[in-house]
Parts: structure tokens; C-alpha cells; sequence
């Protein structure tokens, strides 16, 4: 007997991640040695202080029960405590905290719990695909693709945005650009969406993958008519660990927990125990403590060489201040460029994948040693 997919399941593109997956395995299987800059999956070790605490925490039977989709109060209180720590906002951990699957359940399901059928999402191209597609496809939404552009510094400009959305999806540090916006930014969008009855969904993953003295602000910091979601998986090399959180406008909180309630069980409360640590290792500056800007400063050297070697070969590209990624102009179709790229046992991620406005760009990520991405360069060379 044959099974046929659902009808919203064949809209969706396929996965960007999946089919570089595919066309790494078929290069591996031919005895290549390839050198990975696709996915954004840390290669640094999880912290030990991280580690340890969920070693002993899994040991305690208290803990191997199930959770809340809410998350654990506990946890919650850690959040809340981090965001007057770092953003200097206050935050009810009651009924403007909710924990998450890491961020990228919850930056579909804030779509599940608000958006109708045949209303408009706002995504910006390039983004990250969960915003056009699965948010969308699975509302029976209509999306609407803003395009960034480099001579705006990758931001999305409000003015060229449709009136009456109903949601609106913006990631700074933003992923695949690497641009970077301040707090004035974050308050003219939030007025736009304010005053166009819109939800401002923000993407924070990345608001500690931070260098040269860049502290990347939180949409809180200017205002509450906003959802904000964070992870534990980029500051803390935890991306296994599957935990995040959303933080904002109470109705919008208590929309998602209403919708998680319906899907999941929350996550494991041995791994929010952990959470809790990792919240814990900062200190009351709101400084990045130790164990993350130990991290940074390895990010960091690697992006200077990946920049350094990639304008050496006559490519134009800026330093990023903030995540792991270099982003920049191939110089022909990206598809073209990674495909290239594969053949040499390198894999790079195209920019189209991220929105059709992104083509002809490719993303890097610094996630292999300093002597590979030396190699790398001599392969591109």
C-alpha cells in the first residue's frame, strides 16, 4: 500500500539542511575528506559546569518524571533573573516566560497560536526557513518576503512591508547575514508593528555569539509588544540539549503555552536543571562569564582567518560582529558555488536556500579548527 503526504506537507520546500546532508554523504561514501562549513552545529564541547550539573541531575529520580509545557518554575525564575542581568528588563517568569524545545518549535508555534487561515506572515530573505515555510505553509497563511540588502546592512526596513499582517518574523544577529542591529532598530519595528495591529516575533538565538565589543540588545529593551526567543544552544554549545525560551507580551506567552500544552510535555527537567546552571554562570554585570567568552574568543580567531583567507582569494567580505557565520558574494549562481565547493570536499550553504533575494551569495560557518579552515582556503585556492 502506497501513503500519500498531506497536502501542506508537499508544499513544503525540502529542508535546505537535509539535501546538503545528502550531498555530503554521497561525497564521504566516495573516500573524501570534507571539511563541513554548513550547518550551524558548535564543535566546542558544552561547558562542564553545564555538563556536570546534568550528570547529577538525571541521576535524581525526581527529575524522570514528566515536565510542564510551560516549562519548570525553576527554570522560569532563571530566565527571568538572566534578562534584568543581561538586557536590564524585567520579566514575570509567570506569565511572560515560557520554555522551550529549543527556539525553533516555538518560532512555529507562536504561528499555530495566532495566525488564521489566509493571513499574511511577514519573513524576511535570506532567514531562516522555518519563518516562510513550515510558519506558513501549515497556517494556510499567505507569506510575504521582505527582502534585505546589503546596502541597508541586511535590516529590515518596515517601509517596505505590507500594512495588516498578521505576524512579522526579524532575527538580529541575524542569521545567515551576520548583521547586527541596536535597540533604536528594535523600537522601529516594534512601533510599526504596534501601530499596524502586527506580531513581533524576534529570533534572539544568537544575542551572545558576540565580538570586538558588540553586545547584541533584546527586543524587550524596547518594549513588551513583542515575543522574543532565545536558546541555549549557540551560547552554551548545547544544541543537542533541545531547550530554549520565550519571553515577552503576555497574551503571547499564554497563546504558546496554550498551543504547547496540545504537542509536547516540555522538556526534560534533568536538561532545564542544567539550564539553570548555565543561566547561573553569569554574574550580576550581565557579562558573558568564562566558560562562553573563552568559546567566543575561539569563534573569533577562526573568523578572522576565514575573513582574511576568503580576501586574500578576492572575495568582498566584511567582518561579522556577531554569530558564527561569514557571509558573502560568490560571484555566480550559489547552487553553482557550493556545488563547486563539493567537489572539493568542502561544504559551504547556498544563499539562495535562505530566500530568492540571497542569491548568488553563500554562508560560512567558523565551526572547524584554525588548521582546517587553512586547508579549506588552499582547496578554494
Amino acid at each position: 500500500m502506497k501513503y500519500e503526504f498531506s497536502e501542506r506537507l508537499k508544499k513544503l520546500p525540502p529542508y535546505l539542511f537535509v539535501r546538503l546532508e545528502e550531498m555530503t554523504a554521497k561525497k564521504r561514501a566516495e573516500g573524501a575528506d570534507v571539511i563541513d562549513f554548513g550547518i550551524g552545529d558548535p564543535d566546542l564541547p558544552t561547558p562542564r559546569p553545564i555538563v556536570e550539573a546534568l550528570q547529577r541531575e538525571v541521576a535524581d529520580p525526581a527529575n524522570h518524571n514528566y515536565s510542564s509545557s510551560a516549562g519548570e518554575k525553576s527554570l522560569r525564575d532563571a530566565v527571568a533573573e538572566w534578562y534584568g542581568k543581561r538586557f536590564g528588563v524585567e520579566v514575570d517568569p509567570d506569565t511572560e516566560v515560557c520554555v522551550t524545545l529549543g527556539s525553533k518549535e516555538a518560532i512555529f508555534n507562536i504561528a499555530q497560536s495566532f495566525v488564521n487561515p489566509g493571513e499574511t506572515i511577514i519573513a524576511p530573505s535570506p532567514g531562516y526557513p522555518v519563518y516562510s515555510a513550515a510558519s506558513t505553509i501549515f497556517n494556510e497563511a499567505v507569506c510575504v518576503k521582505v527582502p534585505l540588502r546589503a546596502e541597508k546592512d541586511w535590516l529590515l526596513d518596515v517601509g517596505e512591508c505590507p500594512k495588516g499582517a498578521k505576524m512579522l518574523y526579524a532575527n538580529y544577529p541575524n542569521n545567515p547575514t551576520g548583521a547586527t542591529c541596536d535597540v533604536r532598530y528594535l523600537k522601529k519595528v516594534q512601533d510599526w508593528c504596534r501601530d499596524n495591529g502586527t506580531i513581533f516575533c524576534y529570533d534572539n538565538a544568537y544575542s551572545e555569539m558576540c565580538f570586538d565589543g558588540y553586545m547584541a540588545p533584546s527586543a524587550l529593551e524596547a518594549g513588551k509588544d513583542c515575543i522574543e526567543f532565545g536558546s541555549f544552544s549557540k551560547t552554551f554549545n548545547m544544541t543537542g540539549y533541545r531547550l530554549g525560551y520565550a519571553v515577552g507580551h503576555r497574551d503571547l506567552i499564554a497563546g504558546l503555552k496554550k498551543c504547547k500544552g496540545q504537542i509536547d510535555s516540555g522538556a526534560p527537567k534533568f536538561v532545564q536543571k542544567a539550564g539553570i546552571v548555565a543561566l547561573g554562570l553569569y554574574g550580576d554585570d550581565g557579562r558573558l562569564p568564562k566558560e562562553v567568552s573563552d568559546n567566543m574568543a575561539v569563534y573569533s580567531e577562526r573568523r578572522q582567518v576565514l575573513v582574511d583567507g576568503l580576501r586574500k582569494l578576492g572575495f568582498d567580505v566584511k567582518m561579522p560582529k556577531a554569530t558564527f557565520y561569514v557571509w558573502f558574494d560568490c560571484g555566480m549562481p550559489s547552487f553553482d558555488f557550493t556545488a563547486k565547493m563539493i567537489e572539493k570536499g568542502l561544504v559551504v550553504t547556498p544563499g539562495v536556500g535562505f530566500g530568492e533575494s540571497a542569491e548568488g551569495y553563500v554562508r560560512m560557518t567558523v565551526t572547524q579548527p584554525v588548521e582546517r579552515i587553512k586547508e579549506a582556503l588552499e582547496r578554494m585556492a
